[in-house]
């Protein structure tokens, strides 16, 4: 049985709908910001629209790029990771900060 769209019930092209959803993930934008850079390429869409798309084929694209990036992972033989730590005084009281980062230099 073939695998029926999620793209299927709307009108908008679904790499239209990708990329308005990655847009407003990917890059520090407003829901408004999204909405008028379709603008100006000259399509109309709503920001409720993009909050829409956002809602509705979010977590999908997350499950996507999660199982693109296990993959990568598991191509890369010599995957590591490391912690980046750091200690600042911040108003006379000591703070350690740290975060988990892979050979890529992208934070877990």
């Amino acid at each position: 049985m073939a695998k029926r769209s999620p793209f299927r019930s709307f009108k908008t092209s679904p790499e239209i709908i990708r990329l308005a959803v990655m847009l407003f993930i990917r890059f520090p934008l407003s829901l408004r910001n999204v909405e008028d850079l379709f603008h100006e390429r000259g399509i109309e869409i709503s920001h409720e629209t993009v909050r829409y798309w956002w809602n509705r084929f979010g977590p999908m694209f997350a499950a996507e790029i999660r199982g693109n990036r296990v993959e990568a992972m598991r191509a890369h033989r010599h995957w590591q990771w490391h912690l980046n730590e750091v200690y600042l005084k911040i108003s006379g009281v000591a703070h350690h900060l740290w975060r988990a980062v892979d050979h890529e230099g992208e934070a877990l």
